[in-house]
This record gives structure tokens, C-alpha cells and sequence, in this order.
């Protein structure tokens, strides 16, 4: 029994689903009579680069498509295990033969990018001047790493992923054709973890169309790809933007538990953050693609623990008392007396000289925030491994200059010697936050602590092994990875 996928797979441009930029144009083409000699077909995997050329080259031949036919006239090359200049001189002989049933000989070179150099110098002196019967139809997923003196050789078709709307439409057609009874809901879970492509997303409907004799369902669909439910993934963000860490420790402990594996949450959340985006999710949004073994359970607690913003207690709020509090219960504090000395407080009874800064003692109330919005004194923020939350500071350089926040993702970090201390880890970021301007914005927005930017190249070694083996310790002992593939 074939394959859903392959079952309706299409065998003409007219039966292609979501490529119409492409289809509508070859078909006029094709009714103009206008063939060209060489075509890079660019998208995504799974959108239907290859099938579109197999389809290209049966239709220029007038030959019948059949997924098993084999025109000898249409032949198909895998770039990556065909890459080598030996390969390309052996293709550039047999162009020269004449082809032996149709009109075209025709070369479907899939992967193209994979070609090394030299291959891609020899192919170039064959596209300069093909012999007229000789056609190339070329698809990659990395058009960049195809040269600009194949691409320009060539007519250019883009493909994209699937519209969810399209894509739902597509499959609630296959399962009517199949008596596939699927809830609207479930079909939707499907489109979702298709992304776009085709090819996973008929498989994945091919793959759960056994789940149940009657209606398959979203719970049914959801158990059986092994996801966290809608409610969960909303109370795990709940959590983060309010800096419960007990409540994100829970949370995770329970998926967790019920087998949810940490790099499937992690797209999940991803998913979530992508079809709903808010500002205060952006940094956690930054730190989730980190989220990979080993020790992926620790990592995602780590990235869902940074708080985003530093928040000002109403507590002590009297000129020269200034705080900010951790969930934690540490506090920033600053000196009693009412000079400019900051103090690192982790209970009420401690405090340890931290810092000298010019900050004015200013009421908690009526605290400042970058881009003009008042910090709340309700918000507590949970930074790890310290008092200060990177993520937080990041944000609130984001809401005074966008541009210096994105450098600021190409840089390291740590707290040393009472400072902020930034590892740019380009020159030509260094140069940019060293510069007055933007060095200002860092201090203004750094909660009081000394900036310093650092030369390339003087990042010290961070040890995080030892911090996410201890986070590992919290969540339940040692993480192994088993070196699979999560299909999902």
C-alpha cells in the first residue's frame, strides 16, 4: 500500500497546491514555447521543488508522468553524493549525446549547493553553452551557497512553505478522499507541526489516521505525538512573565514526568511565542534555540528562570533607600546613610558593599524605565547565578535603541570585580558599544552597575557545565541523550 504522501503527490503543474508563483509562470512558458536551458528552483524542504521538476521535465518532453516511469531522457543527480569534479566531467560527455526519445535531454540536479567548487566550475562551462537539447533543472534549500555565476545562468523560481489555511484545506481534502474522520482541531495540531512542508505534513496525517476507528480527536493526537497541552504550554509562560520560578519548576517537573521530552516543549513554546509575540517574551524567545543536549532539561529551565526586567520594591522607598528585588528574596539596595553606595543583600540583615554609583535617590514610584515607561514595583524578577538579569538589561536596551540590543546578542558576559562586564564578539561591535553614545545607553540602563566593554578576544571560560549540571541536579539527576532523531 503506497504512502499517503506519495498516493497524492502530484503528477502536473496543475495539481501542485501553494506554488502558484511558480506553476501559473512554467505553464505559460511552456503554451509560449519559451524553454529555457537551465532553471534553480529555491525553497524550503518539502514545498515541491522536486516534484515540480520531475513534472517540468515530463511536460517539455510531452512525455506521461508516472511516479515509476523511467525516460531515459530524464535523468535525476543528487548533488550531495554526486559533488565531485569527476561526476560533473562525466555528466558534460553524455550532454553531447542526442536524447533518445523526446525532444529534451533533461538533468534534475537536486541539492545542487552540495557541488564542490571545482564541480561547480566544470558545470559552469557547460551552462555558458549547453548544446540545444540539454536542459538543467536545478533545486536547493541554500541558494546562497550556490555561485553567482550558475545562478545567473539560470531563470530563478522561488518556492515557499504552506499557508496553514492552505495546508488545512489541502489535507481536509486528502482525508475526505481517504475516510479519514479527523476533529478540525486535530487536523489543525497536524498543519501546526508540518510547518509548512507538504511532504511532513501528509506524512503526518498518514501516520495518525489509525489512531481510532471513529473520529480521531485533538487529545488522541496530541498523546500520540508525545505534546504538551494547549493549557500547559499558557500556564509555563504564565509563570515566566510573572517570575515564578516555583510555579516554572513545577510546571516543567510535571511535563517532564509525563514524558514530554525537553526539545519538543521547547518548540513548542517556540510555536506559541512565534503565533503570539509579545515584548516581554522576546528574551526568552532569544535563549530557547539554546535548548539542546546535553542536559536539555537544565537548559530550559535556566532560559525559562531570566527575568526581564529589574523591578524597584515599594518597600523602603525613601530617598537614598532605593531597591531592587529578586524573587529570590535578594535585593540591590542602596546605602541607608543616603550616600551613592549600592549593596548586595540577600537577607534583611546582610549587606555587602557591591559598587559606587551615581544614581540619584530617587522614590521607587517614580522610577524611570528605558523609553519613558515607569518600572513596576509589583513585578519581581528571578535572575539566575545572581543579582542581575541579563535578559532584563538586554530588553531595556532594546526599548532605548533596537540596534544596540542585537549586538548585544553577539557578546558573553559576566559579573566581575563589581562591574557588568560585555565580550563582544566581533570587532566591529566592540567599536560600536565602546562609543559614547551607546556606551550610555548600557550604563543608563544597567541598574547602577559599571559597564565595561572589553577588547575581542579577552572573553575568560565560562564554566557552564558546572551551573547546568547543578540545574540538572534540581530537575531529577543526570540527563542522557541517546543521540536519536526527534522527528517532532
Amino acid at each position: 500500500m503506497r504512502s499517503l504522501y506519495r498516493k497524492y503527490r502530484p503528477l502536473r503543474l496543475g495539481d501542485v497546491v501553494g506554488q502558484e508563483q511558480v506553476t501559473e509562470t512554467l505553464s505559460n512558458a511552456l503554451k509560449a514555447g519559451k524553454v529555457g536551458h537551465a532553471y534553480l528552483f529555491v525553497g524550503p524542504r518539502g514545498c515541491g521543488k522536486t516534484s515540480v521538476a520531475r513534472i517540468l521535465a515530463h511536460e517539455v518532453n510531452g512525455f506521461k508522468y508516472e511516479l515509476e516511469d523511467d525516460y531515459v531522457d530524464i535523468i535525476e543527480i543528487d548533488g550531495a553524493s554526486n559533488r565531485g569534479i569527476d561526476n560533473i566531467r562525466e555528466l558534460r560527455e553524455k550532454v553531447a549525446i542526442a536524447p533518445t526519445m523526446g525532444k529534451y535531454k533533461i538533468y534534475i540536479i537536486d541539492e545542487v549547493h552540495m557541488l564542490t567548487k571545482e564541480a561547480f566550475n566544470a558545470l559552469l562551462k557547460t551552462l555558458e553553452e549547453p548544446p540545444e537539447h540539454v536542459i538543467f533543472i536545478m533545486a536547493t534549500t541554500d541558494a546562497y551557497k550556490v555561485p553567482v555565476t550558475i545562478t545567473s545562468r539560470a531563470q530563478t523560481y522561488t518556492f515557499k512553505l504552506a499557508d496553514e489555511s492552505v495546508m488545512f484545506s489541502h489535507l481536509k481534502n486528502i482525508c475526505e478522499k481517504e475516510s479519514i474522520k479527523i476533529d478540525d482541531d486535530a487536523l489543525r495540531i497536524v498543519v501546526r507541526l508540518g510547518g509548512g512542508s507538504f511532504r511532513d505534513s501528509i506524512s503526518l496525517l498518514d501516520q495518525i489516521s489509525t489512531l481510532s476507528d471513529g473520529e480521531i480527536t485533538k487529545a488522541q493526537v496530541i498523546s500520540a505525538m508525545g505534546l504538551p497541552e494547549d493549557e500547559r504550554i499558557a500556564a509555563l509562560i504564565d509563570a515566566y512573565v510573572g517570575g515564578d520560578f516555583a510555579a516554572v519548576s513545577a510546571n516543567l517537573k510535571e511535563l517532564f514526568n509525563a514524558g514530554i521530552k525537553p526539545e519538543t516543549l521547547t518548540e513548542e513554546l517556540i510555536s506559541s511565542i512565534i503565533h503570539a509575540p509579545r515584548p516581554e517574551l522576546m528574551p526568552l524567545l532569544s535563549k530557547l534555540p539554546e535548548v539542546k543536549a546535553p542536559y536539555a532539561e537544565a537548559k530550559l529551565l535556566v532560559a525559562l528562570s531570566t527575568a526581564g526586567n529589574c523591578s524597584f520594591s515599594s518597600a523602603d522607598s525613601a530617598p537614598g533607600n532605593v531597591i531592587r528585588r529578586t524573587a529570590g528574596g535578594t535585593a540591590l539596595r542602596a546605602n541607608p546613610s543616603g550616600s551613592s553606595g549600592i549593596y548586595i543583600s540577600s537577607s534583611p540583615n546582610q549587606e555587602i558593599p557591591r559598587k559606587k554609583s551615581n544614581l540619584p535617590a530617587m522614590d521607587s514610584a517614580t522610577l524611570p524605565a528605558a523609553g519613558g515607561a515607569t518600572l513596576s514595583t509589583d513585578v519581581v524578577p528571578a535572575p539566575v547565578g545572581g543579582d542581575f538579569s541579563w535578559d532584563g538589561f538586554v530588553e531595556r536596551v532594546g526599548a532605548a535603541d533596537a540596534g544596540i540590543a542585537t549586538q548585544l546578542m553577539h557578546t558573553s558576559h559576566d559579573m566581575r570585580d563589581g562591574a557588568l562586564n560585555i565580550y563582544p564578539e566581533k570587532s566591529f561591535v566592540q567599536k560600536s558599544l565602546s562609543r559614547d553614545k551607546n556606551k550610555a545607553i548600557l550604563i543608563e540602563n544597567a541598574c547602577g552597575l559599571k559597564v565595561v566593554v572589553h577588547e575581542v578576544g579577552t572573553s575568560p571560560n565560562a564554566k557552564k557545565d558546572e551551573l547546568i549540571s547543578k540545574m540538572s541536579d534540581i530537575m531529577g539527576g543526570e540527563v542522557t541523550n541517546d543521540g536519536g532523531d526527534d522527528p517532532f
